[in-house]
């Protein structure tokens, strides 16, 4: 069987598509006509997984180790995960493939648009949590968060967008915030949810989940 480069574990329905739509938009740019992008697809019960998220515990150990284990004896290379949290688990887990992870390919692309200070925007929890704001802040990069009142609307726009019940004055106010914060220093998105529905064309807006797909196209172009 040949090697497929690329494996993704699928997870919540709405941000696995975006990751899927993607994945196929930007390979049929790089490769025309009806160019689609060769990945193996590993559906999870997200239920399962979610129910046990945002904390890091040995039963979500468990309950992801199942597929991490499954994807480990696939013939691919590369592993993409489209739920950024879930990457404190994965971090536990003892898995050969290359993971796509998301916080590492932010640090580098940060620090090659010379980035020193940067904005915040995820769930409330991982705003507020350790596990990336420890890793930027070991990278020599200053974090910044929103105003509380800020930082809950943003929250309840990821519950929306994950139950596809935001309504175009919701999205408009979150495309505001984002290019308010955004004129005073970079904005990181760190929540799936959140990317499928950002504003265009900000240069000072860095997607954690744009980063993985772009990495994950550039090994399947290679």
């Amino acid at each position: 069987m040949p090697t497929n480069k690329l494996a993704v574990l699928g997870l919540g329905s709405r941000s696995t598509l975006y990751y899927l739509s993607e994945l196929n938009r930007l390979y049929n740019e790089a490769k025309g006509d009806y160019s689609t992008c060769p990945f193996i697809l590993l559906n999870a019960d997200f239920n399962a997984i979610n129910s046990l998220l945002p904390y890091t515990s040995n039963e979500l150990d468990k309950a992801v180790e199942q597929y991490t284990t499954e994807i480990e004896n696939l013939n691919a290379e590369h592993l993409l995960i489209p739920n950024i949290t879930l990457h404190e688990t994965i971090d536990r887990l003892n898995i050969s493939k290359n993971v796509l992870h998301p916080i590492s390919l932010s640090i580098k692309k940060i620090k090659d648009n010379k980035w020193d200070k940067v904005i915040l925007f995820g769930s409330f929890f991982s705003m507020n949590a350790s596990y990336i704001n420890d890793q930027l802040n070991s990278n020599g990069i200053q974090i910044s968060l929103p105003k509380e009142e800020d930082m809950r609307f943003i929250d309840d726009v990821r519950k929306h967008i994950y139950s596809e019940t935001e309504t175009p004055e919701m999205i408009e106010k979150y495309h505001l915030l984002i290019n308010t914060y955004s004129k005073k220093h970079p904005v990181i998105l760190s929540c799936t949810e959140l990317s499928i529905l950002k504003p265009k064309g900000n240069k000072n807006l860095l997607d954690m989940a744009d980063v993985q797909i772009k990495q994950a196209i550039k090994y399947i172009l290679k």
